[in-house]
């Protein structure tokens, strides 16, 4: 005896209904997505918080420049180790937009007339209380302040490389190891 198959009747949906109803929700979905109240906020958001992780990052770098730049007064013969250290943490600052910091040029000029004031300096001429607040009157101690403002921006800019888009944590990234090796040159580069 043969063997036959029962005729074949479709136990579904058919492909005509299937496809319009996906056309169907689709629209649905892409009406969704238009929403002219959810859309702007969630695009905005994003920039808006690379922006002002870029923002910190630049006051970051120019508030550690000011740091050298207030240890280069008090201790001028550092002149020589620190204005390459803190031509780069300008530069930092200027990649980051901030545009308050002195160029590479002006800062080691403005080190190197620290490193040698004149035989007649007048006393009345000194830095002032505000510029040299706070810095150590040792240099070992100086250098030991300035490496561990490197260190600790350096550690908040690796941990804020999760929460920024690619170019800008690429950047966070380069500028917070080349504060790590500023770090390593203050305390171990003088051995």
């Amino acid at each position: 005896m043969p063997f036959t198959l029962p005729p074949r009747s479709p136990s579904g949906p058919r492909r005509r209904s299937l496809l319009a109803g996906a056309a169907a929700a689709g629209a649905v979905l892409l009406a969704g997505c238009s929403d002219p109240e959810s859309g702007p906020e969630s695009t905005e958001e994003s920039p808006s918080a690379a922006d002002r992780a870029r923002a910190r990052a630049a006051r970051d770098s120019e508030g550690l420049a000011e740091r050298y730049e207030a240890v280069l007064v008090v201790h001028p013969t550092l002149a020589e180790r620190l204005s390459p250290l803190r031509a780069e943490v300008v530069r930092h600052a200027k990649a980051f937009g901030g545009g308050k910091g002195t160029s590479a040029a002006e800062a080691s000029a403005s080190a190197s007339a620290a490193a040698a004031p004149p035989a007649s300096a007048d006393p009345s001429a000194a830095p002032s209380a505000s510029a040299s607040a706070g810095v150590p009157p040792q240099e070992e101690d100086a250098l030991a302040e300035l490496a561990s403002a490197e260190r600790k921006l350096a550690d908040r800019r690796t941990k804020a490389l999760a929460e920024v888009p690619g170019e800008l944590a690429r950047l966070l990234a380069s500028v917070a190891a080349a504060g790590a090796v500023h770090a390593y040159l203050l305390t171990e580069g003088g051995k």
